[in-house]
């Protein structure tokens, strides 16, 4: 692969990749705001400047200037470099490029942060984006100096609504068109644009449009500053509070590569982000999935159950046995998940060898919407990866036939979703004579159980999902588990050994190896940094 230099450090680069974009694949930062990897490159912003060495012998890319000589009281001729915007020019074998090593290009940034903070107001204290806002980090990095302009900064319009989930404030806008450009070119709906010219810019909507659809919390996370908030997260918490673990989005069968936000003192999520992975969702998610941090919290199943009393994990087993203990394995179905994880539905195949259960079904959320940019249809993270297991479930239609007719009598149930929650499944299910379930969520199956298991969440205990291009990704622990949840795989353990079952695993190393023969891997395509400059990610 051909390299250039930056500041004598040798990058690696694809043809027809700018220096910017060539440098962050290498986790190397050249100073932006505008620019974005997986949007156009409008070079407005002036940050990413470079200085490009010429050959030897060569001056066409130097800029004859004259230059105030205070000790002789004249101006006098030299030459400086015409710097060059990264973002657009086109890396070259054997370039020499400077960027921190270069003080021309330092005296640049510092006037072009100079220029952006002459009308920016103080908002630091209050601002969301304090802690991860690039005006604050390149100012300490490149200008540090005091403020010079004594004149009243222009006023701009605060806290504008933009639509159901966005907030603008065009005083803190700095004109990057990040969230101009998304909505243009990913989300397909050009909805917002650019008015007025100079220091009177703003960024506004269409006439008679709003900011809606399925992908507008991205406009705030491509923002570089404050100037874009969602409802959701404004003034919630301070990101310094907030630890992040990599994460897999749970809303559909993409399997989005997130970072989940939580607050450790509270053991509370509080947001997801976007995590770069090229191959899967690029550097992307949708509101729906952004939002589906909340089911870490809501309708979870927290105590063990028996009937409709709470109960301890110990006694809801022992009842499990006495219900299941002499049960012929014919009469005993076993329900697997698309929504838990591979391990823990991996232990649930298991528990079906070891009682030689043979019915085996699989139930989870139903379809829903669907686009061609990132939702798929399929509102389970992990169809392909039960698939993997079992390759030829029954469906959880078929299990309520198979109740009906008298062919299940005993149904030991991972996961509390069903496809549809409607009386007549409801009605099937109350005949069964025994109905386990292993849930971390309220659901039909959970309503029904005679014996409720509390399971851990997503975001309580790392587990892989197989997304629909059957990539094995981990979710990493963040939150301690709520409750008296744990992992599903130790609940089917439980129950096996309270059955006088042989079970292999006490670990999740013991269900990792045995499914991959060692921790599973999940897709790298590149190493990078995160595409909001928040942070630095690396794919899981």
């Amino acid at each position: 692969m051909p390299t250039f230099k930056l500041d004598g450090k040798d990058i690696p680069f694809e043809p027809g990749e700018s220096i910017i974009k060539a440098a962050y694949r290498q986790g190397t930062e050249v100073p932006h705001y505008c620019w974005h990897p997986g949007l156009s490159a409008p070079a407005n912003c002036r940050m990413c400047l470079v200085e490009i060495k010429p050959p030897p012998n060569q001056r066409a890319l130097m800029l004859d200037v004259v230059e105030w000589d205070a000790k002789a009281g004249e101006y006098r001729p030299m030459q400086k470099p015409k710097l060059q915007p990264a973002c657009q020019m086109p890396a070259v074998e054997n370039q020499e490029v400077l960027s921190e090593s270069s003080k021309h290009v330092l005296e640049a940034r510092a006037h072009v942060q100079e220029f952006l903070l002459l009308n920016h107001p103080v908002d630091c204290p209050i601002c969301d984006q304090a802690g991860e806002c690039k005006l604050q980090d390149y100012w300490l990095e490149h200008q540090t100096t005091a403020k010079r302009m004594r004149d009243e900064p222009i006023h701009k319009p605060k806290a504008v609504v933009f639509g159901p989930t966005i907030v603008y404030d065009a005083e803190r806008c700095v004109m990057c068109t990040r969230c101009i450009r998304f909505m243009d070119e990913v989300a397909q709906d050009p909805v917002l644009d650019m008015r007025e010219r100079g220091n009177l810019n703003e960024i506004t909507v269409a006439p008679g449009r709003e900011l809606d659809g399925h992908y507008t919390f991205m406009t705030e996370h491509v923002c570089p500053v404050g100037a874009l908030t969602t409802k959701d997260f404004r003034f919630k918490a301070r990101v310094w509070f907030l630890k992040s673990a990599k994460s897999v989005c749970q809303g559909c069968a993409t399997g989005c590569n997130s970072y989940v936000d939580f607050d450790p003192r509270y053991n509370k999520v509080q947001r997801y982000r976007p995590r770069d992975n090229e191959a899967v969702n690029k550097y992307w998610m949708c509101d729906e999935g952004m939002l589906s941090y909340r089911a870490a919290h809501e309708g979870r199943v927290l105590d063990a159950r028996v009937g409709t009393k709470k109960t301890s994990v110990d006694t809801a087993v022992v009842e499990a046995k006495k219900r299941l203990s002499d049960v012929p394995s014919s009469s005993i179905a076993i329900v697997f998940s698309a929504q838990h994880s591979l391990e823990d539905n991996w232990a649930m195949r298991e528990l079906a060898k070891q009682l030689g259960a043979t019915s085996l079904y699989v139930s989870g959320a139903a379809s829903g919407y669907a686009d061609k940019i990132l939702i798929d249809a399929d509102k389970n993270s992990n169809t392909a990866g039960v698939l993997e297991l079992v390759p030829n479930p029954k469906s959880f239609a078929q299990l309520l036939d198979d109740v009906r007719g008298g062919r299940v009598s005993h149904v030991v149930a991972l996961g509390g979703l069903s496809p549809k929650n409607d009386p007549e499944d409801a009605t099937a299910l109350g005949m069964l004579g025994t109905l386990v379930v292993i849930a971390a969520h309220e659901g039909a199956l959970t309503e029904a159980a005679h014996i409720l298991l509390p399971a851990t969440s997503w975001v309580e205990a790392s587990g892989t999902y197989v997304n629909r291009q059957g990539f094995h990704q981990v979710a990493d622990k963040a939150l301690e588990p709520q409750g008296a949840s744990r992992p599903a795989w130790e609940h089917a353990r439980l129950i096996g050994r309270a059955l006088g079952l042989e079970v292999s695993w006490t670990k999740l190393k013991d269900i990792r190896n045995s499914l991959t023969g060692g921790a599973p891997q999940a897709v790298t395509p590149h190493d990078t940094h995160d595409a909001n400059d928040a942070t630095t990610s690396v794919s899981t």
